[in-house]
């Protein structure tokens, strides 16, 4: 068992950053180095004031000089120094110091960490707030594999004095928590906004690993991160590794398909194939940089007006299993996703969609919020270039096949729908396989929670031997809400 390093009754339920740094100078146990690039030593800083900071800091420093900071971590490939792969060369480098420093047999029961950031504050235009790698490596039992909590971060003030404090508490946060609530994963990350308001920092990525978190799945602290408002959007690949998203989306040729994917059937492979093969013949794309993008909608995570994490996971199992990159995010509306893709991208972007979502878009009631209503939307929609790639409808009452030449929305749209179909903004997959079309995840999932036969025909291979294995959907059967701007077919 880990030494016990919790319990302590005198701190306040919520501590200030004073008595959370000071308790962990307290802790005779704890003991390690701090390596701070590009801010200076903010969150050391906090555990020197606090007092009693001699038993806990075995070093500090910051390497602030390239050259010099180059001689002791190595060179990135990249050449870059506010990388993850730059905080995991100092974590690493910093522990493997301490471990060879530090005789055992002299300090038996110290818990080695090592607290490491690189940032880059607000440049003097102010044109960038900057961003940074925040992360620590640590043992919570003597001579113990290490864990790692690696974060990125997003500045949001103006002032780099401003960053600097929020940075340093942050920091302080990420140390208190990673040993006062290591057995509560979720409880870390709502901790790490402890005397920090949302509109000061966002957190866009972070990643647990080591034998304490063994169970922990990052794709649902990817969740968490949206679910409280830390960030708009995470992303994760095949792998389940959360990924930055500035990372996979920094000039590429967006091609983003929204849907609840509950589960995914072949209509969305169809229009996956369809619309991807449209989107390489457009100007300005290049193949090799196409990014696809899997969004999911919070609201489209909801029921009851809950998040269900595990209809979450059924759902991210089968995207990642098709080796998708999948993103959740808080956008509603259209235009607030090709919004966030544009802070990342200048290239071509498009969006693949059914019938029934491009008539939803085409709804004023959606744009009631904005002061420029339904224009200023599609002015942020489409200033891009942006193409959307229309997925027919074919009516189960009447067999009609409805495309972007016989969809209908309300008059007072007609002639702005006019516009941008003549313009060439809407383009139909015309090579739709007709066999599908009659396929609806409601039913699909209806079938599966009900046990009822055939369903297996409507899904990809793949999908179907993951959902039999692993018994997904198998819960009591709930229609979701309608939620406009959704894929589902």
């Amino acid at each position: 068992m880990p030494i016990k390093i919790m319990g302590d009754q005198d701190f306040e339920r919520v501590p200030s950053i004073k008595n959370k740094s000071l308790r962990i100078n307290l802790n005779k146990n704890i003991y390690g180095t701090f390596a701070e690039i590009g801010a200076g030593q903010e969150t050391v800083r906090n555990f020197f004031r606090a007092g009693g900071s001699s038993g806990t800091i075995a070093k500090t420093m910051s390497a602030y000089d390239k050259d010099f900071s180059d001689a002791i971590y190595g060179v990135e490939d990249d050449k870059r120094y506010v990388t993850e792969s730059r905080l995991h060369k100092m974590l690493d480098h910093e522990t493997n110091l301490i471990e060879d420093r530090i005789v055992r047999e002299k300090h038996p029961n110290k818990l080695f960490f090592t607290y490491a950031n690189t940032v880059a504050t607000i440049d003097f235009a102010k044109r960038y707030k900057g961003h940074g790698w925040v992360g620590i490596k640590y043992q919570l039992k003597p001579d113990a594999e290490y864990n790692k909590i690696v974060l990125h971060i997003r500045f949001k003030e103006n002032d780099a004095r401003l960053q600097q404090n929020t940075l340093g508490i942050l920091g302080t946060n990420l140390i208190y928590g990673a040993f006062y609530a290591y057995n509560d994963a979720k409880q870390i990350l709502l901790n790490l906004y402890d005397h920090i308001d949302k509109d000061q920092i966002e957190i866009d990525t972070i990643n647990f690993s080591g034998p304490a978190f063994k169970d922990v799945d990052n794709r649902l602290m990817s969740l968490q991160l949206v679910k409280n408002g830390m960030t708009d959007a995470v992303m994760f690949d095949s792998n389940a590794n959360n990924v930055l998203p500035a990372k996979v989306l920094y000039k590429k040729n967006i091609l983003a398909l929204r849907g609840s994917f509950r589960p995914v059937t072949k209509v969305n492979e169809d229009i996956y194939e369809k619309s991807i093969a449209l989107f390489a013949k457009e100007r300005k794309v290049k193949k090799e940089n196409i990014e696809v993008v899997f969004e999911i909608t919070l609201s489209n995570l909801r029921s009851e007006g809950e998040i269900n994490e595990e209809d979450f996971m059924d759902r991210a199992k089968l995207l990642c299993s098709l080796g998708h990159t999948v993103m959740i995010s808080n956008f509603q509306e259209y235009y607030k996703l090709v919004e966030y893709f544009s802070n990342y991208t200048k290239e071509r972007m498009g969006l693949a969609m059914g019938v029934n979502n491009l008539i939803d878009i085409f709804d004023e009631k959606y744009y009631r919020h904005l002061s420029g209503g339904i224009l200023e939307a599609f002015g942020k929609l489409f200033f891009k270039d942006l193409r959307v790639y229309l997925y027919p409808y074919k009516s189960p009452s009447t067999g009609k096949v409805i495309t972007s030449d016989n969809l209908k929305v309300h008059p007072r749209m007609k002639e702005l729908y006019k516009f941008f179909k003549i313009n060439g903004r809407v383009v139909d997959i015309e090579d739709f396989d007709p066999d599908v079309l009659g396929i609806f995840s409601r039913q699909v999932l209806a079938m599966i929670a009900n046990e009822d036969e055939g369903w297996e025909e409507m899904l990809p291979e793949k999908t179907v031997a993951m959902i039999k294995s692993q018994g997904l959907f198998k819960r009591e059967y709930q229609r979701p809400e309608k939620i406009g701007f959704q894929l589902d077919h």
